[in-house]
C-alpha cells in the first residue's frame, strides 16, 4: 500500500469518526434524562458505526475483491452484534442496580432501615460496580445513623413526657397543700395560725427549689452553663456540705463522717460543683437506712501521676444497687419505679423533683470529670473525679453527649432525688 493511499484511508476514518461521534455528542445531550441503558446502546452504535465506515472506507480504497468485501461484512455483522448484545447486557444490569438505589433512597425516606443485601445487589441484578457498591454502603450508613436518630429522639420525646407529667405531680401536691390551708386561713378555721404560715413558706421554698433545678437543666439541655474557674479547698466545699445537711441527716438518724487530705485543692465552679455534691449526699442520706452511716471524702487519684484527679467519694449503706441497674442510673430519664416519693424530709431546699442524678453526671462532664458508682459493702460509693487541670475560663456545655443533653428524671432506683 503506497503512502498516498494510506493517508487517503486515515482521512476517511477520522472524518466518519468525528462525523459519527459529533452526532453521537447530540443525541446524548437530547437524551441526558434517559435511561443508562438508552445511553449505553447509543455509545457502543455509536463506536461501531465508526469502525463499520472505516472499514468500508478502507475496502472501497484497496479495491479488494467481491468474496473478500462479502467475508469481511459478515465479520463486522457477527462483531457488531456480539458488541450490541453485550452492552444490552451490561446496561440492563447498571439500570437494574440504579433502579434498587432509587428503591433504597425512597425506603430511606419513609424511615425504614436498609439492609446489608443493598450493595450486593438483589434478585437477578449482578453485583454492583465500585462506585455503585460505595453509594449503596453510604446509603446504608445513613439509614443505620437516621434509625439511632430516630430511636434517640424517640427516647429523649418519652423522657419530657415523663418529666412533664412527674413535675406536674411534684407541683400540683404543694400547690393543693398551699391552697387548703389558705383557704383555712381565709376561713378562720387554722387552730394554729402562725405554723399554717411556716408550712406555706416551706411549700413555696420546696415550689422555688423545684423551678431552680428546672431551670440548670434547661441550661445544661441548651448548652449554655457557664462555668466559673477558680480555686477551690474540696475539703472546705464538703465541710459546707455536710453543714447544710446535718439536719436532715439527723432528723433521719443519720451518722454523718467527713475525712481525707485537708487541703486538696481543685480549679472549679464553686456553686456547680458544690449543687453536684449535695445531690450525692442527699441521696445517701435519703436512701440509707435510720442508723446507718454516711462517709464522704476528699483526695487524690495518684494513679498516672504525682498530681493525680482529685476524688471526691461519699459511702452509704443504702443496701447497694442491682448490678443490671447501675449503668442506667445517669441515663435521663431512666427510673427503676416510676413510684413518687414526697415525704416531709425532701421539703424545704430542696425540692426533689427527680432531677439529681443526671444534674450531677453533667455538672461534673462540664468540668471534664466523671462521675462512678460502684456497690460496696452493705450499700454503694459514688465518686466525682475531677481532673487535676483547670478547665477553660468560660466552659460551657456544649460538650456534652446527648445522654446529659435531656432534662432528667429520677434516677436512684426506687424514688427521687
Amino acid at each position: 500500500m503506497e503512502g498516498s493511499e494510506l493517508w487517503a484511508i486515515l482521512a476517511w476514518v477520522l472524518f466518519w469518526a468525528v462525523l459519527i461521534g459529533a452526532g453521537t455528542w447530540v443525541l446524548l445531550r437530547l437524551l441526558r434524562r434517559a435511561s443508562i441503558l438508552a445511553q449505553i446502546c447509543l455509545v457502543v452504535v455509536a463506536t461501531v458505526a465508526v469502525l463499520v465506515a472505516g472499514m468500508v472506507s478502507a475496502f472501497t480504497a484497496m479495491f479488494i475483491s467481491a468474496r473478500d468485501l462479502e467475508v469481511m461484512w459478515y465479520i463486522l455483522a457477527t462483531a457488531s452484534a456480539v458488541a450490541v448484545a453485550l452492552s444490552l447486557m451490561l446496561g440492563a444490569g447498571v439500570s437494574r442496580n440504579a433502579a434498587h438505589l432509587v428503591d433504597a433512597a425512597r425506603r430511606l425516606g419513609r424511615g425504614e432501615t436498609l439492609e446489608h443485601t443493598v450493595a450486593e445487589g438483589r434478585g437477578s441484578a449482578p453485583a454492583m460496580t465500585s462506585e455503585l457498591a460505595e453509594l449503596a454502603q453510604e446509603l446504608e450508613a445513613s439509614s443505620r445513623s437516621l434509625a439511632e436518630s430516630r430511636q434517640r429522639e424517640a427516647a429523649i420525646e418519652a423522657a419530657r413526657r415523663e418529666l412533664v407529667s412527674w413535675i406536674s405531680h411534684d407541683l400540683r401536691t404543694p400547690l393543693a397543700s398551699m391552697r387548703a390551708m389558705t383557704e383555712a386561713l381565709e376561713d378562720g378555721m387554722a387552730s394554729d395560725v402562725q405554723g399554717y404560715y411556716r408550712k406555706i413558706i416551706g411549700q413555696t421554698e420546696q415550689m422555688t427549689a423545684m423551678v431552680n433545678d428546672l431551670l440548670e437543666l434547661s441550661k445544661i439541655q441548651a448548652g449554655t452553663l457557664r462555668l466559673r474557674a477558680e480555686p477551690l479547698d474540696l475539703y472546705d466545699l464538703v465541710s459546707d456540705a455536710l453543714s447544710d445537711l446535718a439536719p436532715l441527716a439527723a432528723k433521719r438518724g443519720i451518722r454523718l463522717d467527713g475525712g481525707g487530705d485537708r487541703e486538696c485543692m481543685a480549679v472549679a465552679d464553686g456553686p456547680s460543683l458544690a449543687r453536684a455534691v449535695r445531690n450525692i449526699l442527699l441521696n445517701a442520706i435519703i436512701y440509707s437506712p435510720p442508723g446507718s452511716d454516711v462517709h464522704i471524702s476528699v483526695g487524690r487519684d495518684r494513679v498516672g501521676g504525682s498530681g493525680g484527679n482529685a476524688i471526691i467519694a461519699v459511702e452509704d449503706q443504702c443496701g447497694g444497687i442491682p448490678d443490671e441497674d447501675l449503668p442506667h442510673l445517669f441515663e435521663t430519664g431512666w427510673q427503676k419505679d416510676p413510684a413518687r416519693r414526697t415525704t416531709e424530709e425532701m421539703q424545704g431546699r430542696y425540692s426533689g423533683a427527680g432531677i439529681g442524678l443526671s444534674m450531677v453526671a453533667g455538672i461534673v462532664k462540664a468540668h471534664g470529670g466523671s462521675v462512678t458508682v460502684d456497690n460496696v459493702d452493705g450499700g454503694c460509693r459514688f465518686a466525682l473525679s475531677l481532673p487535676a487541670g483547670a478547665p477553660p475560663p468560660e466552659s460551657s456545655m456544649s460538650s456534652m453527649t446527648p445522654t446529659h443533653q435531656v432534662i432528667a428524671t429520677d434516677n436512684r432506683p426506687g424514688g427521687s432525688s
